[in-house]
């Protein structure tokens, strides 16, 4: 087992918003990212995907209605559903890709 600080994981990337796979769990991808300020291009993915706020916040819009997700929130962005990340996101966050078993 490998033991992971996940701020100074998010820390280290050379860029916000390129997210660095830290391991796998089956066929589930676990990886980290550090949000900054800039929104970013509606997402949409074939798979649902975890979205965890580890420190700060994070800004979405998703179907037309603003969600705020701030440290220790959850929040799974459905397969096939739009999700765009708005202006004013901060800090550290972990997706957890969940393909379909």
């Amino acid at each position: 087992m490998s033991l992971y600080d996940l701020r100074i994981e998010a820390q280290a990337l050379p860029q916000a918003w390129h997210s660095q796979v830290l391991g796998h769990i089956g066929d589930t991808n676990l990886k980290v990212l550090r949000m900054d300020e800039r929104s970013i291009i509606e997402e949409i993915h074939e798979y649902d995907e975890g979205l965890l706020v580890i420190d700060g916040c994070l800004e979405l819009r998703v179907g037309g209605k603003k969600i705020s997700l701030t440290s220790g929130q959850l929040y799974v962005a459905k397969a096939g559903v739009p999700h765009t990340v708005e202006i004013g996101s901060f800090g550290t966050l972990v997706i957890i890709d969940l393909p379909e078993t």
